[in-house]
């Protein structure tokens, strides 16, 4: 072998060996935090599937809108039954956990939830089969969110729920729902006047069914937003009651029923 080309393998191997990409199997950071291993349990997760759509810098954490969107036919065959959130770097990592049910029509919601500092929110989400899917973004917080305000309990619209569900919707056809309640979600972080903490009280379930029939459950943790917002989505077969249940970790609850009418 002449000089010339042995010369020029050496430099071609160097070249690879600083360029070469890492092991595409090389698992992500997020993927070893406690609160993530907790829930998957050992299983490997496959990223591609689910679409978490929240904002990459935002100037206050207190209130930071995150949508969740994975693809599922939703069908009592085939469909998502549980999605986590989490922010890593919070105090308490979880943010809100959703048990679904093929009524839902489509594995899709969006929410509101406190940022702490800068951090990675991951969503996970299990197929009715098992297996997981995952998401996961960086976002950078200018301001910490995870404080709630004096004197918030005061109002007397406390426990009030506003619901915005459609009157008419075509059969199987996902239609969707908005809701909010009027709660501070007392994260137990801060201090009172006497400085001693107060203590976390917090909407910690919500519940929605059809006639009975469960469409999901949410289990809210004390980083979500005050005034907890949640839109989902419901696929009804035919026309019915929406019942909305808040659960406060005190026993406290409030229900909104909403009519609505199924077009074949």
């Amino acid at each position: 072998m002449n000089l010339f080309l042995k010369r020029s393998m050496m430099a071609a191997a160097l070249i690879c060996a600083i360029w070469t990409p890492p092991n595409a199997s090389a698992q992500p950071s997020w993927l070893q935090a406690e609160a993530i291993q907790a829930v998957l349990q050992g299983a490997a997760p496959i990223q591609p599937g689910v679409r978490l759509d929240i904002p990459a810098v935002t100037q206050d954490g207190s209130s930071v809108q995150v949508s969740i969107d994975v693809d599922s036919p939703m069908t009592p065959d085939d469909f998502i039954d549980r999605i986590h959130l989490f922010a890593l770097d919070n105090p308490s990592p979880e943010l809100i956990e959703l048990s679904l049910t093929p009524l839902a029509g489509k594995a899709s919601f969006t929410t509101r939830i406190r940022l702490d500092q800068s951090q990675t929110v991951v969503a996970l989400a299990r197929r009715s089969s098992g297996e997981w899917l995952a998401a996961a973004r960086d976002v950078r917080v200018t301001v910490s969110g995870c404080l709630s305000r004096e004197g918030t309990y005061r109002s007397e619209q406390l426990m009030q729920a506003r619901v915005r569900v459609p009157g008419q919707g075509r059969q199987g056809a996902p239609m969707e729902v908005r809701t909010l309640i009027q709660h501070p979600m007392e994260t137990g972080l801060r201090e009172g006047p006497d400085g001693a903490i107060v203590p976390e009280r917090i909407i910690e379930r919500f519940e929605a069914a059809i006639d009975g029939e469960k469409v999901l459950t949410a289990h809210l943790h004390r980083a979500m937003a005050a005034n907890p917002y949640l839109l989902f989505m419901i696929a009804p077969e035919r026309s019915g009651e929406l019942a909305m249940t808040w659960t406060e970790d005190t026993g406290v609850a409030a229900t909104e029923r909403a009519s609505f009418e199924i077009l074949r």
